[in-house]
């Protein structure tokens, strides 16, 4: 394993030619995999917790393994942290509340900056790293770096725009002044398949706020996490500013940081289930929250729309990150005029596409998460099929090691089907039909969860009555991908709460604060002057 490298003292210690320095002190993996360089990345990652600048154990010495899907072994163990690591960390980033908060915002962008400049020339060992511990294909692994090295370039730049406001009240008697100061010390909690992007989401607008922060990676790929927070030291990032505690106990540890009333904000992207408990202790200190729950994604195809448009945007909505993403499209809801023709071309595109491990050559769909993940697949589809659906292609478990499930179609979903009803999390296309744009509507709007929507209509008109009509945070309007750095990326109804993303994700880690101040240019009145003034009358 690595040395793990010391903390950086000073937020702006390193230029930019010193960061080009260290990175060619770091030779890249080159672009290919094969065990020499698989092991070359795994030897660089710090299995440690990371507290207040120093790598350590946990306080009881365990640790747990992480697994590679595909294969079933383990790849490394890392510390298991106990709950009172997680206190530990959440003081280590109370102690450098003040200092973070009070740097210059252009010195938080400078080290935002920086991190990115070191991503993006360890591109390739970070894609291989997160293709061995999630699955993924390694192209899109690859696009995940560029997608969330997006975070660290577009925080970089806000945070030297964070404003306020100077006014005049309506008596004309004193000017209101409305600043905005970091929140404080935050808590983050990370989902297992984005493992970078869902880091740097919320790591770099809380970094760019001026916040510090206690990070909880998944525990079935915690290891991206444990390297980027090894990069940001690099970057100058300071001593307790940046905190991480994988561990496979995250209620135990979770509960008391939570309660703590030196942690001011939780950031948590996850399940429905689990942001309702969360949000629960959250309210004990009425904590600031942000999450980013469950999705029921619909993709809604009509009659009028370019149906190989539709069909390449059905598979990136669908099966990229093998189904495994909260904005995958979960319920195909197509026009019955083209629904036969829909399901042909894109049961041919989805029967051709290659499983296997993510680091070979041409993989279109890796491994599912785990063997439970598997048992849901199959589970919903077995479900759909009783019910009267019929199977167009896949349908099973893929045999040998890992935990594959063969890319799905089945049409003629009945209402009341799992498939409809459920989270996938899975490359299992569902299709049912409709007749009318009302329908339509009604039936994508059925559901508690409104994170995303995509539908595809060549009517302008209809794309505008659609924006206004489905109930959902966010539309692919004639797209099957809708997240972007610059965007506002969030849900409505049991899919969230808050933004991530664009101008409204660093606003999640700023509070509000307003000054009244008298009318400098007023003449002041004193209660002499006043009874002068009664006298003169």
């Amino acid at each position: 394993m690595t040395t793990p490298t010391a903390p950086a003292t000073a937020a702006t210690a390193t230029a930019t030619t010193a960061t080009r320095a260290a990175a060619a002190a770091w030779p890249t993996v080159p672009d290919a995999t094969g065990p020499a360089a698989e092991q070359a990345v795994l030897d660089r990652v710090p299995t440690g917790l990371l507290i207040d600048g120093t790598w350590r154990s946990a306080a009881d010495d365990a640790t747990f393994p992480v697994v590679d899907p595909a294969t079933g072994e383990t790849l490394l163990r890392v510390a298991d942290a106990t709950p009172e690591d997680g206190v530990r960390a959440l003081a280590a980033a109370d102690a450098a509340r003040a200092g973070w908060a009070g740097t210059a915002p252009r010195q938080r962008a400078e080290v935002l900056r920086r991190a990115f400049d070191l991503l993006q020339d360890r591109r390739e060992d970070f894609a291989l790293l997160m293709t061995l511990e999630m699955g993924k294909p390694l192209a899109e692994a690859r696009g995940e770096v560029a997608y969330g090295g997006e975070f660290l370039r577009w925080f970089s730049e806000e945070a030297v725009r964070i404003g306020g406001s100077y006014s005049t009240n309506p008596e004309g008697t004193g000017r209101a002044v409305v600043t905005h100061k970091p929140v404080g010390p935050a808590f983050l909690i990370t989902p297992w398949n984005f493992p970078l992007a869902m880091a740097t989401r919320k790591i770099a607008p809380a970094l760019a706020a001026g916040c510090t922060v206690v990070v909880k990676p998944a525990e079935l790929t915690p290891l991206t996490t444990l390297l980027f927070a090894d990069l940001l030291l690099e970057a100058g990032v300071p001593a307790g500013v940046v905190n991480v505690v994988p561990t496979t106990s995250a209620a135990a540890l979770s509960e008391p940081v939570i309660a703590d009333p030196r942690l001011r904000k939780l950031s948590f992207t996850g399940s429905t289930p689990v942001g309702r408990t969360l949000l629960r202790q959250a309210a004990g200190t009425v904590l600031r929250t942000s999450m980013e729950l469950g999705g029921n994604a619909p993709f809604l195809v009509f009659e009028d729309t370019d149906l190989d448009l539709a069909v390449e945007g059905a598979l990136l909505a669908k099966f990229r990150n093998t189904g495994q993403a909260c904005t995958a499209a979960n319920r195909f809801l197509v026009h019955e005029d083209v629904a036969e023709e829909f399901a042909r071309r894109i049961t041919e595109r989805v029967a051709a596409m290659p499983v296997g491990r993510g680091t070979e050559d041409g993989i279109a769909i890796g491994p599912l998460i785990d063997s439970r993940a598997v048992d849901k697949a199959h589970r919903l589809v077995t479900d759909a099929l009783h019910r009267g659906a019929t199977l167009r292609t896949g349908g099973h478990p893929v045999d040998g090691p890992g935990t594959f499930y063969a890319p799905t179609v089945l049409t003629d979903v009945q209402p009341g089907s799992g498939l409809l009803r459920d989270e996938i999390f899975g490359p299992v296309l569902a299709i049912r039909t409709f007749c009318t744009e009302d329908e339509a509507v009604t039936a994508a709007n059925d559901t508690e969860y409104g994170l995303v929507g995509y539908a595809f209509t060549e009517d302008p008109a209809r794309g505008q009555r659609l924006m206004e009509r489905l109930e959902t945070g966010m539309l692919g309007l004639n797209t099957g991908v809708v997240s972007n750095a610059s965007a506002p990326f969030g849900g409505v109804k049991q899919s969230g709460l808050g933004r991530e993303g664009g101008g409204e994700g660093i606003a999640e880690y700023l509070e509000t604060m307003y000054t009244l101040t008298p009318d400098p240019f007023r003449e002041r009145r004193t209660p002499a002057s006043r009874t002068n003034e009664g006298a003169a009358r």
